[in-house]
């Protein structure tokens, strides 16, 4: 909003000229994020308590989780969604189709989820919403973003998959783009959830996730970066870099109550928002498969999951202790400060990894 409103007195008013700068922009966006989050923190925890005196645990963790999490109230996400939603709406250029898309999917998934954490509140049951009918859901809603995106995008690189480590190489997936952008934004929301099991440990990878995706976004949007580094240039996607810092303030701003020991849980409002968010601002910047290295913690851990039950169907018997597999390791006796902390430094490294790809053609 600020870039609409005061942009065009820049020649009148020459310090204007600063909100026509991304870096500014992001870097505002990344402050009032913050700002939001501690203003309205410990009332929304507040609220949550009023409403959520004793909040289900869930069946799928272990036991010492019935003791210790006990009483801790989720929705959470609700206060990422509003420091994230507010400071994209005042920073952002909102004639950017790109970043409509992107808040679709964001806020589109973040209400599934806070629909399902309603049910599992007011029904106290720690199932909540089907996970048929969430994936219907986050289906119908990646579907539009992903023709949105389609049509905002210029040919060929419309419904084309980049190569990372590859310059030059663009493999046009024609009608097959459409499922293949829908499977990377609903998987990137359900792998993000799946990960969200201790305190801190799915925020912090997504905060800096999303500071990577600020650079991939910055650097696919500037024509001359672009050519220099030798990836492929989106034009408009650059906005999307004021999205992505929103979304590591709003993270940080979460973090300061959800370290441990957490005030609140961002539960399945929080999760499959912020997933979704990474995995359409991958489908923009033409980053779905960098998405999978910089985001390969959350990869690991829905793999985790997928072979426990593949397992366990086919021989009877688990791979794991427990999955996801941060589980696996407190079932193990690690700590669970050790789990996140270990988790949260792989997590860096493979987001350096993932950089590389800028450079590495």
């Amino acid at each position: 909003m600020f870039f609409n409103l005061l942009v065009p007195f820049a020649d009148e008013f020459s310090p204007l000229n600063v909100f026509r700068y991304l870096t500014f922009r992001s870097g505002g966006a990344v402050m009032t994020a913050l700002l939001i989050s501690f203003l309205f923190g410990e009332r929304i925890i507040g609220w949550l308590k009023s409403k959520q005196p004793e909040p289900p645990i869930r069946e799928d963790t272990p036991e010492r989780h019935a003791l210790t999490k006990k009483g801790t109230p989720t929705m959470g996400g609700v206060l990422i969604l509003l420091s994230l939603g507010v400071s994209t709406l005042l920073w952002a250029d909102l004639t950017n189709g790109y970043v409509w898309a992107v808040l679709m999917v964001t806020l589109g998934f973040g209400a599934i989820g806070f629909y399902d954490d309603y049910l599992k509140l007011t029904k106290k049951n720690s199932k909540g919403l089907a996970g048929r009918w969430k994936l219907v859901l986050q289906t119908v809603i990646a579907f539009a973003a992903t023709a949105w995106i389609v049509s905002l995008t210029r040919e060929p690189l419309d419904t084309q998959l980049a190569i990372p480590f590859v310059k030059d190489l663009l493999v046009n997936l024609g009608w097959f783009f459409m499922p293949f952008a829908i499977f990377v934004m609903v998987g990137s929301s359900n792998a993000v959830n799946l990960t969200d099991g201790l305190d801190g440990l799915a925020i912090v990878p997504v905060m800096i996730a999303a500071g990577c995706f600020a650079a991939f976004a910055y650097v696919a949007g500037n024509a001359i970066f672009a050519n220099y580094l030798l990836i492929h240039h989106v034009p408009g996607s650059g906005e999307l870099a004021v999205v992505c810092a929103a979304i590591v303030g709003a993270s940080l701003g979460f973090l300061w109550f959800n370290a441990p020991p957490a005030m609140v849980f961002m539960g399945d409002t929080g999760s499959l928002s912020m997933g979704g968010a990474l995995g359409s601002v991958a489908v923009v910047t033409k980053n779905e498969l960098t998405l999978a290295i910089v985001g390969g913690l959350f990869v690991v851990e829905a793999v985790s999951v997928i072979v426990q039950v593949a397992s366990f169907k086919l021989t009877g018997k688990r791979v794991f202790r427990m999955a996801p597999l941060h589980h696996h390791f407190e079932k193990k006796g690690w700590a669970e400060p050790t789990i996140v902390i270990r988790f949260w430094i792989i997590a860096s490294i493979l987001a350096l990894a993932g950089l590389a790809t800028l450079k590495l053609r």
